[in-house]
């Protein structure tokens, strides 16, 4: 069987693989990341930067490069309950350099830092790379067993960083428990031909107990319907005619658009968890982003709170790996430090879904008169405070200026 070693092994080109690949090969780290997919074209997946991320491109000196790549940018959020638009959250408060979302495709991200972290001679992304097992010797992870094109393969590394998702076979194979707090919705993913006239920064749709989420992709939205945990069977039995009925009543001005979906390949399941580790590492390993917390797509925080697991991982890791005096303990203080505002963000969704979407009715949102009274008569606080944990989260990690002049990326 062919083998390779390396400093560190990322497994999963995601978020947070890609963005913890590139800054330990900045720091001078040899890193081999493995994707099991050909590209990262995803569909359906997240597509929101936030403020938390874009400044920390900013700080690795990327922002104004990625900001010309397409995308629309929101500096605020605004929600329509039953044709009236609330105020959500307003981020020119924030103390950053982007007060706004970014919209791009996820792809369009990763893409962009497989680019520049393929700068570095000492970053090593091999897609088509499937892990199937983990190496373990005397009760330490040495490394991965990996399907290939070209057959089976290890990849021994001094440290393994599971990135491989909220399906993570690293995790599954590292026996770590999970802790899942359940959640009363799915989501059906699909897109939409974006109709002329559509107001501007409208995120969220709700009526007659329906909620819709439009993100605007400029041509056309990436629409997310919340429907209550295990209800697309039912959905789909009352047929195709029926749903789009239903969207249109949602959304009124997607009449004319909404027969685009003739087919149900057309929308795809999105099964929703909230979970977490209870204990996000073992000797040789360590989990970050959906591998060690699943988070709803609630907020869209998921992509950002998993690069900010990268940074901190890398900040407090990097050196320590360069000098080989990284320890099972040190691997600790990443969950120590990251479980927090994990924590935190999974309370505040898990609150959100079960005031909102447990009634166990066709409706999947129940939003009471109290409720409306609470966002009008707070709406300036709340747009304050929404901005900070939608945009920055509990906990935001900076890039050490330590780190900066480690290593510099040469051409190949």
């Amino acid at each position: 069987m062919r083998q390779i070693k390396t400093g560190c092994c990322v497994v999963g080109g995601g978020p947070a693989g890609m963005m913890l690949g590139f800054l330990l090969a900045r720091a001078g780290i040899e890193v081999v990341v493995l994707e099991k997919h050909a590209d990262f074209f995803r569909d359906f997946r997240g597509d929101t930067i936030h403020p938390s991320t874009l400044e920390l491109l900013h700080e690795l000196g990327l922002l104004e490069e990625f900001l010309r790549l397409p995308h629309q940018e929101m500096p605020k959020l605004k929600l329509s309950i039953d044709g009236h638009i609330f105020d959500g959250p307003d981020f020119s408060h924030l103390p950053v350099t982007c007060k706004f979302i970014a919209l791009m495709p996820q792809w369009d991200f990763l893409n962009f830092l497989a680019e520049h972290a393929g700068k570095f001679p000492n970053f090593h992304l091999r897609m088509k790379h499937e892990v199937t097992d983990l190496i373990i010797e005397q009760d330490r992870v040495l490394g991965v067993r990996v399907k290939t094109e070209e057959g089976e393969m290890e990849v021994r590394a001094d440290f393994v960083f599971g990135t491989d998702g909220r399906h993570s076979i690293v995790r599954k194979c590292a026996e770590l428990e999970v802790r899942d707090f359940g959640v009363p919705i799915d989501v059906l993913w699909f897109r939409l031909t974006k109709p002329e006239g559509s107001p501007e920064y409208l995120l969220g749709r709700i009526r007659n107990g329906q909620l819709l989420v439009t993100i605007d992709r400029d041509e056309y939205f990436q629409v997310a319907q919340i429907i209550p945990k295990g209800g697309f069977e039912k959905i789909q039995a009352s047929g195709l005619e029926k749903f789009r009925e239903n969207i249109v009543a949602i959304v009124p001005e997607f009449r004319d658009v909404v027969y685009e979906l003739d087919d149900w390949n057309k929308v795809k399941l999105l099964t929703v968890q909230v979970n977490r580790l209870k204990q996000w590492y073992r000797a040789g390993l360590l989990c970050i982003g959906d591998a060690a917390h699943a988070m709803s797509p609630a907020g869209g925080v998921g992509i950002n709170l998993a690069v900010q697991d990268a940074v901190a991982t890398a900040n407090l890791l990097a050196g320590k790996i360069l000098r080989g005096e990284c320890t099972t303990e040190d691997l600790a203080l990443v969950q120590r430090r990251r479980e927090f505002p994990t924590r935190m963000l999974q309370n505040i969704q898990v609150f959100v879904h079960r005031q909102m979407f447990a009634d166990h009715s066709d409706k999947a949102v129940s939003l009471s008169w109290p409720a409306r009274t609470l966002l009008e008569l707070f709406s300036p606080l709340i747009r304050r405070i929404g901005a900070r944990v939608v945009g920055m989260g509990f906990r935001p990690e900076h890039i050490e200026p330590s780190s900066t002049d480690r290593s510099r990326p040469e051409a190949r």
